[in-house]
């Protein structure tokens, strides 16, 4: 493998690169909008959600209860009316809709035990289930005060002294924006390198390479190297402008740290796009085959979800996606401010998959190579 081939191959590929301002688009896009969307928008907790009340006692108890539902949790409650109710759940305006009866003050001071509906537009999970418990313990405290006559504290045998570490206000951003900037580097890692390899197929340009005196390796060394530094590079500068910048999010490790363990990981999952690009015809087959792909890597690598929730056979099938080690490795470094002592074992296993991928990808990309021949 001659180095000067290989460095000339991959200046070409970022120059066909820049010449393709949809891909551009699609880069700036995932590594800026995507990632504060996430951020801004991961709703694990209640925001802003909509309620509407209808009050048919129309009494001091029921006003306190108007009342109790305030930002930034829930919206200011509407004051609707049955029928109201009904089109606004058909239609998702409101998500949650409380009807109190007549006579329930009367009720709750006779000591008798009414009801009040709560009804839910469970479509929108995210907040269904959690806001029903939020409201059943406002209500509940509401009406409890005002039968007493005071509001009193409750009192605990023990006193919890909670601390919580790396992100003390429990800010969902913070973790929605790291989270995302490395599913970013994982899809476009493989969708960069498999289109380099298409766009070479579809123009009929793969047949030049073949009559130049390059080898199968050489050509995919060079666009493995060139599409990750574009990630690479893309990766560094969100998080510098997007994470840190624009939403404020405190890093605690080292950042050239991390961009080397996201280089190892471009490494492998570079070679797994060729791999891929491999084994489609068309651009849009690489695109199903890159979405079967994709969605494993992003939800059971432990980003979204913690991975010891899932079954332990997919914890150990998982073992072999470089995405686990990469997730494991990135949050260790950016969240808890880890250095090499630690991480070290995911940047070895991070190699070895990287080097396994690379193999397969090099056997499939020689097989596919001298088929065109």
């Amino acid at each position: 493998m001659r180095l000067a081939n290989v460095a000339n191959l991959g200046v070409k590929e970022l120059r066909s690169l820049s010449r393709d301002p949809v891909m551009l688009i699609f880069i700036v896009y995932a590594f800026t909008v995507a990632i504060y969307s996430a951020a801004a928008a991961i709703p694990e907790t209640l925001n802003n959600a909509s309620i509407g009340i209808i009050d048919e006692d129309r009494s001091t108890l029921s006003n306190r209860i108007v009342g109790a539902f305030y930002p930034p949790y829930f919206n200011a409650p509407k004051l609707i009316t049955r029928a109201e109710m009904d089109a606004g759940l058909d239609d998702g305006s409101i998500t949650f809709a409380i009807d109190i009866p007549p006579n329930f003050q009367r009720d709750v001071l006779a000591g008798k035990v009414p009801d009040i509906q709560l009804n839910v537009d469970a479509t929108r999970v995210s907040q269904a289930f959690t806001g029903a418990g939020n409201i059943q313990t406002i209500v509940t405290t509401e009406v409890t005060a005002f039968a007493r006559r005071y509001r009193s504290e409750t009192v605990l045998p023990v006193d919890l002294a909670l601390r919580m570490r790396f992100n003390p206000t429990a800010n969902k951003s913070w973790f929605g924006a790291v989270v995302e900037v490395i599913n970013q580097v994982t899809l476009l890692s493989i969708v960069l390198a498999g289109a380099a390899l298409i766009r070479e197929r579809e123009h009929g340009t793969i047949e030049h390479l073949l009559v130049m005196p390059v080898t199968p390796a050489e050509i995919m060394v060079s666009k493995i190297w060139s599409m990750a530094l574009v990630v690479l590079v893309a990766d560094a500068a969100s998080l510098a402008f997007v994470v840190q910048g624009l939403l404020g999010v405190p890093i605690q490790g080292s950042i050239s740290l991390f961009l080397l363990g996201a280089a190892f990981n471009l490494f492998a999952t570079t070679s797994l796009g060729i791999f891929l690009a491999t084994m489609a015809r068309s651009m849009p087959q690489f695109a199903l085959l890159t979405i079967l792909i994709i969605m494993p890597l992003e939800i059971l690598s432990g980003g979204t979800t913690p991975r010891e929730s899932m079954p332990v056979f997919v914890q150990d099938v998982m073992l072999a996606a470089p995405t686990t080690h990469f997730v494991s490795l990135a949050q260790a470094i950016l969240f808890r401010g880890a250095g090499l002592s630690v991480v070290w074992p995911q940047f070895l296993a991070l190699i070895g998959i990287g080097g396994a991928l690379f193999t397969v990808a090099m056997l499939r990309f020689r097989k596919a190579i001298g088929e065109m021949v």
